[in-house]
């Protein structure tokens, strides 16, 4: 638990982040935009990601949030379609490296360091969509980062998260193949004991005030290199909840 939380109208006294977790993904940073690199299944998940979130609310125009933007593979993506991006990130380097590539793909995305709990005093209710895609798992305060997203998001606005549910079969197919076996992922990625599980995610985002329609399981497969929607919801799934 984190030691500190942020309540409407104060400043967290300290930031709801893992310093080893930004260090981990800092020192990955030139490899972001390595599409058959440590970030490949990121990428090829992406598609699968826009397309659930593009279905379920209105991309061209809105004002977007994507929390944890990293390099900027999901922020690219939104911004194609339309929308006016804002992307956060805890880790400069990271962000530098989004900067760069936005740069040179001649698109507009406000790139900014920090965390949605800061975010949130100065632009409370902003956002048409708020976005976290698999940061839940990486920070000490889960419940915070819930809270945080839905106060940045406007009455009515869709916030969507993407994490992994604490299960053996996600503990498997997650870290030991994923990280291990197949070295998709750089190892030391995910800690299962951070992993949340959908009821879990639900109850979090009631006590922020959002309501959940839907969650959907999401399928990858590595020798296919392809991802699809499902019902199973043993590994990586995503969540779509609408600010009352």
């Amino acid at each position: 638990m984190a030691t500190a939380h942020r309540i409407r109208g104060v400043v967290e006294s300290r930031p709801n982040v893992d310093p080893r977790e930004t260090a981990r993904f800092a020192a990955l940073a030139a490899r972001w935009w390595d599409a058959e690199g440590a970030f490949r299944a990121l990428h090829e998940i992406n598609p699968l990601r826009l397309r659930f979130v593009g279905e379920r609310t209105p991309l061209a125009g809105a004002r977007v949030l994507d929390v944890g933007c990293g390099g900027g593979i999901f922020s690219e993506a939104l911004a194609r379609r339309g929308a006016e991006v804002t992307g956060l990130d805890a880790a400069e380097d990271t962000l530098e490296v989004a900067r760069l590539h936005m740069a040179e793909e001649g698109l507009r995305i406000d790139y900014r360091f920090g965390t949605a709990e800061a975010l949130a005093v100065e632009h409370a209710e902003r956002y048409d969509a708020v976005a976290c895609m698999e940061l839940l798992e990486h920070v000490p305060d889960p419940a915070s980062l819930v809270r945080a997203c839905a106060e940045l998001a406007r009455p009515g606005a869709g916030v969507f998260f993407s994490t992994l549910n604490r299960t053996p079969k996600s503990f498997l197919l997650g870290i030991v193949a994923a990280e291990h076996v197949l070295e998709l992922l750089p190892r030391g990625t995910h800690d299962y004991a951070r992993f949340i599980r959908p009821s879990e995610l639900d109850a979090l985002g009631r006590d922020a005030g959002l309501t959940l329609r839907e969650v959907a399981g999401i399928r990858y497969n590595p020798l296919t290199r392809s991802a699809s929607l499902g019902e199973d919801l043993g590994v990586n799934y995503l969540a779509w909840f609408v600010k009352e």
